[in-house]
């Protein structure tokens, strides 16, 4: 049966799909909308000249709204960042804890209320810090970026920035309700896709020039098309344990006895890790960037994204969170009580605790590899522009958010088809059997 064929049987499938396409038409309609009180050719000059540097990342995770100093130029980062915040004062405050896994739903519904005010408070710090340092800036020709600058502008670029992004969150909850796939994922793969087209017109403008051989054009596309092979590779991939279960009498029926497995993804995390450290990199570098203070301006030099610094606590921070999430997202003494429950066991390892130690050694064996992929794969954008001179930013973060997002939402399509096929079955098989 063909996707065609699928949609047309499943109606809401195809309604699904097309919140989703509708929601991510008007994020991208609102990254055109500029902020009030901007000269834009200013900006877009200041922009070109700052391509490959930390405004040209933090301008791709806004999907093009800071160099537009558009209403959505703060992007979704700040309520990730707000998400870290909280899922780290989870685990070292009880009271959160408590929340998270005793409370239910109702738990989960404070917890995001609490990542919403983090979210209104970051937008409120940094969107003060962009709109200062806007004041300071100038195109290269010298013209002022800011036309009426004041405190006047100061607040009407805090507000519309901060109502921005919180518009931007409501529209990824809306997008995960009511649509396909994780919303929050699925705008920041649409801010970069959006990208790709001016990328490849750069390219293309630059080989015509000169500035780049068709040899090493030729070289970048193999190099692309090897790490997108290789990222397909690497988040298909998982170790399985074996698991058997033994045959036990249920009533005159004797059931178990048959062998499965338990399958562990290399990179359990997904996407998270990287889009963590690349939040918690550029929220205080941002600040810096717009500030006049001589301290943060060295530390705006030592977190560039060209720096050895900046890619070593890169690095750093991905293998951590690497750790962190799958710690969140995986409960090893859990699983192992539910085996032991069903009467299943791994194979040369006793039920209980010695499982829960075998699945926890194996899963931070496998999650230090995957940690180091995702690492490799993050500081390739900064190898290629070093070494062969791409005037964007490829691999990296960037693909592994696209290639990852794609997959799960895929995913979820695959299993919403599969599931309703299933219910169609069984409610087949119920009217059989009602007419018996």
């Amino acid at each position: 049966m063909s996707g065609v064929e699928n949609l047309a049987r499943l109606p809401e499938l195809k309604k699904k799909l097309l919140w989703t396409f509708a929601l991510l038409a008007v994020y991208r309609l609102g990254i055109h909308i500029p902020v009030p009180g901007v000269d834009s050719g200013a900006l877009a000059d200041f922009f070109a000249s700052a391509q490959n540097t930390l405004f040209g990342l933090f301008d791709m995770f806004s999907g093009g709204g800071l160099k537009n100093l558009s209403i959505f130029a703060l992007g979704i980062m700040p309520y990730i960042s707000a998400s870290i915040i909280i899922q780290l004062l989870t685990v070292v405050s009880p009271e959160l804890k408590r929340m998270q896994k005793e409370e239910g739903e109702a738990g989960r519904k404070k917890m995001t209320q609490y990542t919403r005010y983090g979210t209104v408070l970051i937008c409120l710090v940094q969107g003060f810090a962009i709109s200062a340092g806007l004041e300071g800036m100038s195109s290269p020709s010298g013209a002022p970026v800011v036309l009426h600058a004041g405190m006047g502008f100061k607040l009407m670029t805090v507000l519309t920035l901060t109502a921005g992004t919180c518009f931007l969150m409501w529209l990824g909850e809306q997008m995960t309700e009511k649509g396909i796939g994780n919303g929050i994922s699925l705008i920041i793969f649409g801010g970069i896709v959006a990208g790709l087209p001016s990328a490849l017109i750069n390219t293309t403008r630059l080989m015509t020039v000169g500035e780049i051989s068709l040899f090493m054009l030729l070289i970048i596309m193999a190099v692309m098309v090897a790490t997108l092979a290789f990222i397909v590779f690497m988040e298909r991939g998982q170790r399985r344990i074996p698991i058997h279960y033994a045959k036990r009498q249920m009533g005159r029926r004797m059931v178990g006895g048959q062998t499965t497995h338990l399958p562990l993804r290399i990179n359990t995390a997904g996407v998270i890790p990287p889009i963590f450290a690349s939040s918690i990199l550029m929220f205080p570098a941002t600040i810096a960037q717009f500030s006049n203070v001589a301290w943060l301006k060295d530390l705006t030099g030592f977190l560039t994204p060209s720096s050895i610094i900046y890619n070593l606590v890169y690095i750093a921070i991905i293998i951590f969170f690497c750790y962190f999430y799958t710690a969140i997202v995986f409960d090893p003494k859990g699983i192992a009580e539910n085996i032991q429950k069903q009467g299943g066991f791994i194979p040369g390892i006793r039920p209980g605790v010695k499982t829960r130690e075998y699945i926890d050694r194996v899963l931070a064996r496998i999650t230090l590899w995957g940690a180091l992929y995702v690492s490799a794969i993050c500081v390739l954008p900064m190898i290629m522009i070093a070494k062969l001179n791409v005037p964007f930013y490829f691999g990296g973060t960037a693909l592994l958010i696209v290639v990852g997002v794609g997959m799960d939402t895929m995913g979820q399509i695959e299993s919403y088809l599969i599931s309703r096929q299933y219910e169609g079955l069984m409610g087949k098989a119920g009217k059989v059997k009602g007419r018996r």
